[in-house]
């Protein structure tokens, strides 16, 4: 049966990275000391559900975890470094800080290190969560003990329901636009005011005018959608955020 660690320090353990092409060690003391962390640990980079999911997830909830007192999020893998490196910037995981436990020592720390030779992986990590204050370990969330890979509570959102019920995610925005275009400009710097994070699609050959129009009935810059709903232009955005 895997442990569960709350009330316990975390291993103390030495991490080799590699970054701006030389090697730095980082220690456990240096992501953990006088902070408040979001841990959570993976079978492996590039690997679907935690392409798909599990890192995407606290990525984008990251700001939301911040405004309720969380310092840093960590990911944490039974990968080496170049690996890591390569799926943060696959993933664009700005928000996050990807930690390689190449050796393992950190999960074996945990009691989370598993065998999954049968997957050719040799052995990983367990998927689970963890919420550390100052090094010490309030709360575990980690995936049931059952054949394959669950995935039901190590999720951000479980997370983030245990350190504030009434905290709200982000909403999910996303705007088209064109290369040159003030009043999209206006609009980007209008979210940005207000803390949202979007997904910006440009328009180009193949998303054109045209094909602005079969999805927002406009064929102006920009087109703004919230949570799936189209809002409009610029200044149906101003009016929808002042509201």
């Amino acid at each position: 049966m895997l442990p569960n660690k709350e009330g316990q320090k975390i291993p103390s353990v030495t991490f080799p990275v590699r970054k701006d092409n030389k090697w730095i060690n980082v220690t456990t003391d240096e992501i953990f000391k006088g902070k408040t962390v979001v841990v959570f640990s993976l079978p492996g980079a590039f690997t679907p559900t935690c392409s798909s999911t599990h890192l995407p997830g606290y990525n984008q909830l990251a700001p939301v975890f911040r405004k309720n007192g969380v310092d840093e999020i960590v990911c944490i893998s039974v990968n080496d470094t170049f690996v890591m490196n390569e799926w943060a910037k696959d993933q664009e995981a700005d928000n996050v800080l990807l930690i390689p436990d190449g050796n393992g020592e950190f999960t074996e720390g945990m009691g989370m290190l598993v065998d999954k030779t049968n997957l050719g992986f040799g052995k990983r990590s367990w998927r689970y969560s963890m919420l550390v204050k100052d090094g010490l370990i309030e709360k575990m969330f980690i995936e049931p003990e059952v054949e394959g890979d669950p995935f039901e509570v190590s999720d951000a959102y479980t997370m983030l329901s245990y350190i504030n019920p009434q905290a709200k995610p982000l909403p999910l925005v996303t705007i088209f636009a064109k290369v040159g275009c003030p009043f999209c400009a206006k609009a980007k710097a209008l979210l940005e005011d207000h803390g949202l994070q979007y997904e910006e699609i440009t328009l180009t050959r193949q998303i054109t005018t045209k094909t602005l129009k079969a999805v927002s009935g406009a064929a102006t810059t920009p087109q703004v959608f919230i949570d799936g709903k189209l809002i409009g232009g610029s200044e149906a955005l101003e009016a929808y955020l002042k509201n």
